[in-house]
């Protein structure tokens, strides 16, 4: 590590220089070596770049094998090389804009030189940030952001004002492209400073994350400080939300010590938020416990209880056939109880095909050749995709639902966790959560399995006879219901699940293999147009792959 210390500081020693230099000119303009020295730096900074990158690729695809905090580190070394190479390129960009003010002093009008300043000390704790892991150093490199934006847009306000009387308009414009370069130079401090906080907590997280997360703790009633807890990433989330899991060094038998901090867009978090609080009320202990909540008008930030176990799908692929069968019984007892409980009778709208059409567009950009156009086979026309949405979504509207349920929104065989300590079964992922015909989960679920990319023998059985399985325990509460219409919705749940799945599948056999039973079951309804809708028949042979 010791070289790589030794490229990053020759490369921000450069920098500096550059910053140093632009402060000269913003200055005194009419001093042209300057102008000679920091174009002539800025070749050389590239290729030190180029250096310390070389050495982050060698060290982390050599031969030597490093540990995660390690590689850790190399990886932030080679983000803020790349920043840095940005600042310095900012530099030049800057100078070459002096050159077109008519008024060499002119910029003297503005306050460009605190900008400058805040720069200059911001880089002066990367090399200290970086060497001692100092996470009070990585947070202020990363606000410096936020005090530049500050800066710059009083001075923009200034620019904008003066504009409006007319007069040296040529100057003023060169003015705004100057601080906006000082503005972008943020940007990357920014970049530095969250690549230093992944060095040393291991988390790809960003300030404002990071500050959200302090201050839900603080909500929770967490009383020591960040270095006093571990956190790290859970990856793969489709929500858009960061999603961290951590846990306290010190107190292991507070419950808290083992917690998930989610945070993203405030009306996402503030909906988990309520639905969790539903739920509680619902079947208490089903959903996780939240320990604090912080609200805020763009993003809003939530710690909730870690709930041990696996996920169903670990169940399905990995655990004997007792636990298999005893997990599942457990699970069609959680949902009888839940949906008798929430049961509640009337004349409900769906809207599967809605949904189907609202997904088309990423369902095309994952999958372009799965949207169907008009074929001519002889003197038969088939329908093309949306076609056959429509003509679905005309049928849809006329077919009720006889009950609705408080659905989990979401029912992949992901957002079901069981815990075998306690025999227990939660859910999680609980945003979509809301009263709405039952078909929804049963038809997620259903296809959840399905989906599943596994084609050994054994395996593909055993999801077979637990779609079968499900399918008979979904059918029987249908038929205790008097749900007449069971069979057709089904149709329509299924043929917009099988669709839009495609989105996260990109083996194209078995994606192709969805959406063409996705057409057949829409194909299917669109012929029964005109029957009764009680009398529509769900060819079952379409749940088994």
């Amino acid at each position: 590590m010791q070289i790589l210390t030794e490229n990053l500081k020759f490369l921000l020693s450069e920098v500096e220089n550059q910053i140093k230099l632009t402060k000269e000119i913003l200055s005194d303009s009419t001093k042209k070596d300057n102008f000679e020295k920091i174009e002539s730096k800025d070749d050389y900074i590239d290729n030190l770049k180029t250096v310390l990158e070389n050495t982050c690729f060698s060290r982390i695809h050599g031969q030597k094998h490093y540990d995660e905090k390690t590689i850790n580190k190399i990886r932030a070394a080679h983000v803020i090389a790349v920043n840095l190479e940005r600042i310095a390129d900012f530099c030049v960009n800057i100078a070459n804009q002096t050159q077109y003010l008519s008024d060499h002093f002119f910029i003297h009008h503005f306050q460009y030189l605190e900008m400058i300043e805040e720069i200059e000390d911001t880089l002066s704790k990367i090399l200290p940030a970086f060497e001692k892991a100092n996470m009070a150093q990585a947070l202020d490199i990363c606000r410096s952001e936020f005090n530049l934006d500050i800066m710059y847009e009083k001075n923009f306000r200034q620019i904008m004002s003066e504009l409006k009387t007319g007069q040296n308009m040529e100057n003023l414009i060169t003015v705004i492209f100057i601080f906006r370069y000082l503005e972008r130079i943020g940007d990357s401090l920014l970049n530095i400073g969250e690549s230093l906080l992944f060095a040393i907590t291991g988390d790809r997280i960003k300030i404002r994350q990071f500050d959200a997360l302090q201050q839900t703790l603080t909500e929770s009633g967490f009383k020591g400080n960040m270095l006093d807890i571990n956190w790290r990433p859970i990856w793969g989330s489709r929500s858009g939300c960061h999603i961290s899991k951590i846990d306290y060094k010190e107190s292991p038998k507070d419950p808290r010590s083992y917690s998930i901090f989610k945070e993203g867009v405030t009306y996402k978090i503030k909906k988990e938020k309520e639905t969790i609080e539903k739920w509680e009320k619902i079947m208490p202990g089903i959903a996780p416990r939240i320990f604090g909540f912080n609200e805020k008008p763009d993003t809003s930030s939530m710690l909730i209880e870690f709930l041990p176990g696996c996920t169903l799908e670990e169940v399905i692929l990995n655990e004997c056939d007792p636990t298999f069968e005893e997990v599942f019984f457990i699970l069609q007892e959680v949902l009888a109880e839940i949906w008798d409980k929430t049961s509640v009778a009337g004349n409900f709208k769906i809207d599967y095909m809605e949904q189907l059409k609202s997904r088309l567009p990423s369902i095309f950009r994952i999958q372009p050749k799965f949207i169907r156009n008009i074929t001519q086979v002889g003197y038969t026309s088939i329908q093309s995709s949306n076609e056959l949405i429509d003509e679905c979504l005309k049928i849809e509207k006329k077919i009720f639902a006889p009950i609705n349920i408080f659905i989990h929104g979401d029912f992949n065989v992901n957002n079901i966790v069981y815990n075998k300590e306690k025999n227990k079964i939660n859910f999680i992922d609980l945003y979509r959560s809301n009263q709405f015909d039952y078909i929804q989960d049963a038809s997620v679920f259903l296809v959840s399995n399905f989906r599943l990319p596994v084609f050994e023998k054994r395996l593909r059985d055993r999801l077979n006879s637990l779609i079968k399985e499900f399918y008979e325990f979904f059918k029987e509460f249908s038929a205790d219901k008097k749900d007449t219409t069971f069979e057709i919705r089904m149709a329509l749940a299924l043929a917009r699940s099988f669709f839009t799945s495609t989105r996260f599948e990109l083996n194209y056999p078995f994606a192709k293999n969805m959406v063409m039973r996705s057409h057949y079951l829409m194909e299917k309804i669109v012929a029964f147009k005109g029957e009764s809708f009680d009398s529509f028949k769900l060819p079952e042979s379409i749940l088994y792959y």
